[in-house]
């Protein structure tokens, strides 16, 4: 398998990975999906202690495993891109946003080495959350990628997936241009909607999740899958309680991000 030319001047090493296809639908990515490798169990845990992110990366250049991204970014900030920007790599899953559903085709998908909440969920480091926004600048102001469109694996994927979790600095991520964002409402008392209510308020709710990018169709119903989507919502952009209840936080922060939604970016 031949080497190619990183695509970013920030990459330090490069790593082909096999588990890649064409592009399909699109002229290039318009998206960044943000994950994290979530490997640290049984005989991974002991490899993950001497090499950080080593793990993920044989597993994502391995054409066993069928999936890959574009870059991995290492607990030390290092960079190692495994497949071309212009190729479709394997990292989105079954996946929706904004009516799109072949994700891997609109987007680039960036592994961060840690080992998830089967780990415990521990902070990011501080050189690889550096790594990452100095990343996503460059992929951003490359492609021309609109903040709303750094999503989470868990935006797009609710109740199958929840990386990068909700320790995630998206708030940081925003100070220095990358992704969207708004400050979150303060939990508080009050009404608030959960599996089994129904009617109009419900509607409205999930018609605002749509809105947004989320993959929920308009229904008066707080089923499951409005329950997964809440879930979402809160892990990216109100941490604080990922429970799935839509309160008066959840229902204010999500109406005051589709206000911003015009909002001037940071570059």
């Amino acid at each position: 398998m031949d080497d190619f030319t990183p695509d970013s001047f920030l990459v330090c090493d490069l790593h082909p990975s096999p588990n890649h296809g064409e592009r399909r639908g699109c002229d290039g990515p318009d998206a960044i999906i943000l994950h994290y490798t979530g490997l640290r169990t049984g005989d991974a845990e002991a490899s993950w202690r001497a090499d950080p992110g080593g793990e993920a990366l044989r597993w994502l250049i391995d054409p066993v495993s069928q999936v890959s991204s574009h870059y991995l970014v290492h607990e030390d900030g290092r960079i190692v891109q495994l497949v071309r920007e212009a190729r479709r790599a394997w990292h989105a899953g079954r996946s929706s946003w904004a009516g799109e559903t072949d994700i891997n085709s609109f987007s680039i998908g960036i592994e961060i080495a840690n080992p998830g909440h089967d780990g415990g969920l521990p902070p990011f480091a501080d050189k690889q959350i550096e790594a990452v926004i100095a990343l996503c600048r460059d992929i951003s102001a490359r492609h021309r990628i609109v903040p709303q469109r750094v999503l989470a694996h868990s935006d797009i994927a609710p109740g199958r997936k929840i990386d990068p979790g909700e320790r995630f600095p998206w708030d940081e991520l925003h100070r220095q241009g990358v992704g969207h964002w708004v400050k979150p409402e303060a939990i508080s008392g009050g009404r608030f909607f959960a599996r089994g209510d129904s009617g109009q308020p419900i509607e409205a709710l999930r018609a605002m999740l749509a809105m947004y990018g989320y993959g929920i169709s308009i229904e008066p119903e707080f089923d499951e899958a409005t329950e997964n989507v809440v879930a979402a919502f809160q892990r990216h952009f109100r941490p604080a309680r990922v429970d799935g209840v839509a309160d008066s936080s959840t229902i204010l922060t999500l109406r005051n991000l589709i206000a911003a939604l015009d909002a001037p970016a940071i570059v």
